[in-house]
């Protein structure tokens, strides 16, 4: 079991990212370890041994971030000693420690604001340097020191370096103790709650930074607006900022959990409901190009399944035309002695044919009878009669007297070339259409950015 203690840190990863890491806090047990993993298939803490430095101070009042590369950054908070800013990573797939930059790392702080950027960033924002104390119905700290969100951080993960951006716009005041979330479109930070000095601005619940300008804004909000709070959690569930316990309000009143609708940038939305059904993910970084190849592949591999059951129904009722042709021959045997001097009339095969005249042509092996023809040349123009060299009729052909001429094995093979050039040209059009939408979306993506 974990001792009691306070104001620790957790996350989610491990090899499979199933593991709860909790690290820090202040307790009264000194057999508290450093860090502790939660084993979910189990239903079991455990303490962790983790290796690569010697002395690790064990921090608290901080807020760790998870990096898409499993590892735990744990940046500034307090100590023993005094407020640090200090970058302590954990790599919680090789459980060992290591220790980022601190050239260009902001002052020592804790109680601030931090969250993960999609292009493998963390921000972090405001905090306090010394104890802050709160007037409980308004919130605003009536001593110690916040401070400013008129710049905020950026480390680099990759990289490992600090760069230091100046905000603009409606810029919140000096505060600590608040919760922060990304975006659900990736392009901007949302702030709410927490201790705050000399409030600036009628709503000091909710701001909106955006990271394109890194611009401050309040947001247009409807709904019940709850009392703000301090040291509030927040996470992103579908298209909800989920914000749960803190304090500063009263609970015979709001619940201890509440739900911002943030999928409408224009309008977010206190409400009580949750609908799972709308739930939206996070949009990934901006190249997505490969994502659409897969989409575009599973389409062709579709249309491929689709169009070999098309090809195969058309091929059967061919079949079965065919079959009823061969039982009706047998019922013009009679018909063929009286109707000696009739004509068969074979329509165009091309669609494009110009001439529509028919051409008679006098044939020795069909019982005296004219057969009526149009030119297969879909360019021709020319009148004229075409005279076939003489032929012996086969036994099929003999039977076709008074009835229209079907080449059905013919017809068969150009129905079924057709229809494969019309799969083929509709696979080759999606696929164009998919890589053309996201080399769009990238372009308009890395224009936004600049």
């Amino acid at each position: 079991m974990v001792p009691l203690h306070g104001s620790a840190t957790s996350t989610k990863g491990g090899t499979n990212n199933d593991t709860l890491f909790l690290y820090g806090g202040f307790s009264n047990d000194p057999t508290m370890a450093l860090v502790y993993t939660f084993d979910p298939q189990h239903i079991v803490w455990n303490p962790q041994n983790i290796t690569g430095i010697d002395t690790i101070n064990r921090k608290y009042k901080l807020t760790g971030v998870m990096g898409f590369n499993e590892k735990f950054y744990l940046w500034g908070g307090g100590t023993d000693n005094g407020i640090v800013n200090d970058m302590l990573i954990l790599n919680t797939i090789n459980l060992n420690w290591e220790k980022g930059s601190l050239v260009n790392a902001p002052a020592p702080r804790y109680n601030y604001g931090a969250t993960l950027l999609p292009n493998n960033k963390i921000i972090y924002m405001g905090g306090q340097i010394q104890g802050a104390t709160d007037n409980p119905n308004t919130l605003i700290a009536v001593e110690g020191v916040t401070l400013t969100l008129s710049e905020v951080y950026i480390y680099d993960m990759t990289s490992d370096s600090w760069d230091t951006k100046i905000t603009s716009g409606e810029i919140p005041s000096n505060r600590c103790c608040f919760s922060t979330v990304l975006g659900l479109d990736g392009q901007r930070v949302i702030i709410y709650g927490g201790i705050f000095n000399n409030p600036g601005f009628f709503d000091t619940t909710l701001y909106v930074l955006n990271l394109a300008n890194y611009s401050w804004y309040i947001p247009k909000i409807s709904g019940k607006i709850p009392k703000s709070r301090i040291l509030p959690k927040a996470n992103v569930i579908g298209k909800y900022m989920v914000i749960t316990f803190g304090d500063g309000y009263d609970r015979t009143v709001e619940n201890d959990l509440l739900l911002l609708d943030i999928s409408n940038n224009e309008e977010y939305i206190w409400t009580t409901q949750f609908d799972p059904k709308n739930d939206t993910v996070s949009p990934p970084p901006p190249n997505n190009i490969v994502g659409v190849i897969v989409g575009s592949i599973l389409s062709v591999i579709f249309l491929s399944v689709g169009g070999f059951f098309i090809y195969k129904w058309n091929k059967n009722k061919q079949n079965q035309k065919t079959i009823n042709e061969n039982n009706n021959r047998s019922n013009y045997s009679q018909e063929e002695k009286d109707n000696d001097k009739q004509e068969i009339i074979q329509m165009p095969r091309n669609e494009n044919t110009t001439n529509h005249e028919p051409v008679i042509v006098p044939a020795n092996d069909y019982h005296g009878q004219e057969i009526m023809q149009t030119p297969k040349n879909g360019n021709s123009t020319n009148n004229e009669p075409i005279i076939p060299a003489p032929a012996v009729a086969s036994d099929n052909n003999n039977y076709n007297y008074g009835q229209e001429v079907i080449s059905t094995s013919n017809n068969g093979r150009l129905s079924s070339q057709i229809l494969k050039d019309e799969i083929l040209q509709a696979v080759k059009q999606e696929i164009k259409n998919e890589l053309l939408q996201a080399v769009r979306d990238n372009n308009f993506d890395i224009t936004k950015k600049k």
